[in-house]
């Protein structure tokens, strides 16, 4: 794409529906279970993006047979049944933190060295805690700096088993990665969450998609997880669209008073993001839900209090919806987005403030305060949520130009094509 991307305001308001690509969050998680499953699988559905090709790239190199048909939305696995024999491979993972977390754990079932890596922004996401667990397990995965980041370093050689320990204040993708690898550990494995866990709904997913590859885990009491030594089994499954990017759509309506129908997305969604339409309906819109589809009408914006720990991935989202509300809008208990693709929190804070608009910061929570709003270039920080949040202020305020579009590629390749055949629906 271009350097920048100068979003023209709707005339109208949004009227339309859309169906979001597959979701990356459970894209990777079926990845993962397919590649340890016993047979072959098939994944329909899924999301193109770099995230699951970086993720179908490293598979590959283990030595996994990955048939990957963007056209059809498609992908063929053949499981290696829960143990690989790579003697040695080096994967470059970017900045995608699911697979590099995910990877980190599968690794430790293979037999050789494998080192994880990524880029400068991925060197500064934390994976300690991950490893620290792994090895209480009787895995041998090291850091190869002293920041507790990638690059990883697994001497492979089974995972043994046991019981860990695994901190939940950071990233729920650590616990994810455990529960996903642990049936094919050598022995139960018991896991214990210190602290709290936040982006609890990725949890559940990850169980949600165990389950349809013919595992169960045993959660006796609220962080704690027990996985006796199971087999996956080799599956056809389908994935749901992507709520992340479904909340850029539904925003869009909430901004411009217009409505807006998300196909394949339901009130059961696997997706804890599916939380987001409710918090619109908190603002004060409308929301019909469908057997199959999610349909929401925007009307008069009113500044709430949230809480959205358990669906963070659209804080940024909910964040530019919120200068066009009649009052201040505090979003908290988000400190774990500072961790993300970029500090999401401070990112957020200080393209709004470059707007004209008043932005309280604080650890974990800002409040974001309605007011007239200035056209402005919007740095993205590599991050692909800031691109496409903040394109949506650009539908209701002219002059919004968005500096590096292109990194919206991580998860959703054609989002602004998307965002554009609004404009004649």
């Amino acid at each position: 794409m271009a350097d920048s991307y100068i979003v023209k305001p709707f005339e109208q308001p949004v009227s339309g529906s859309i169906r979001p690509p597959g979701s990356k969050s459970l894209t990777n998680r079926a990845l993962i279970i397919a590649a340890l499953a016993l047979g072959k699988s098939k994944l329909t559905g899924v999301l193109e993006s770099r995230d699951t090709e970086v993720m179908i790239e490293s598979l590959k190199q283990l030595g996994l047979s990955v048939s990957h048909d963007t056209a059809a939305k498609t992908i063929d696995i053949v499981g290696c049944g829960g143990h690989f024999d790579a003697n040695q491979a080096e994967l470059w993972l970017e900045n995608s933190g699911t697979s590099i977390r995910f990877l980190t754990a599968f690794s430790t079932l293979g037999h050789g060295t494998i080192k994880l890596d990524g880029n400068d922004r991925m060197r500064e996401r934390p994976i300690g805690d991950l490893v620290d667990a792994l090895n209480v397990l009787g895995a041998q995965v090291s850091c190869d700096t002293s920041t507790s980041c990638p690059p990883v370093t697994v001497e492979a050689d089974g995972l043994p088993g046991g019981q860990t320990t695994v901190a939940g204040s950071i990233s729920s993708q650590y616990l994810s990665a455990l529960l996903m690898t642990a049936p094919c550990a050598v022995s139960a494995v018991e896991i214990d969450v210190e602290g709290e866990l936040v982006s609890q709904p990725y949890v559940d997913m990850t169980l949600g998609v165990m389950a349809r590859f013919g595992v169960t885990a045993d959660c006796p009491k609220v962080g704690h997880y027990r996985i006796d030594r199971q087999q996956y089994q080799a599956a056809e499954y389908a994935i749901e669209p992507d709520a992340s990017a479904a909340s850029y759509f539904l925003a869009a309506a909430a901004i411009t008073c217009g409505t807006m129908t998300v196909e394949g997305l339901s009130h059961h969604s696997l997706q804890g993001d599916i939380e987001f339409v409710e918090a619109l309906e908190q603002m004060g819109c409308r929301v019909n839900w469908g057997a199959n589809s999610t349909t929401l009408s925007g009307a008069d914006l009113h500044g709430i209090d949230i809480d959205m720990n358990a669906f963070s991935d659209t804080a940024q989202t909910l964040a530019v919806v919120a200068p066009f509300a009649d009052g201040p809008t505090r979003i908290y208990n988000i400190g774990h987005v500072r961790h993300k693709e970029t500090n999401r929190i401070h990112a957020v804070v200080t393209e709004l403030r470059k707007l004209g608009l008043r932005v309280d910061e604080k650890d974990d929570e800002m409040t974001i305060h309605p007011g007239p709003i200035s056209a402005a270039s919007i740095e993205t920080y590599d991050d692909h949520r800031m691109a496409m949040s903040f394109a949506l202020i650009g539908l209701k305020v002219p002059g919004i130009e968005i500096l590096d579009p292109g990194c919206t590629a991580k998860t959703y390749p054609n989002f602004f094509e998307d965002l554009e055949s609004l404009r004649s629906s």
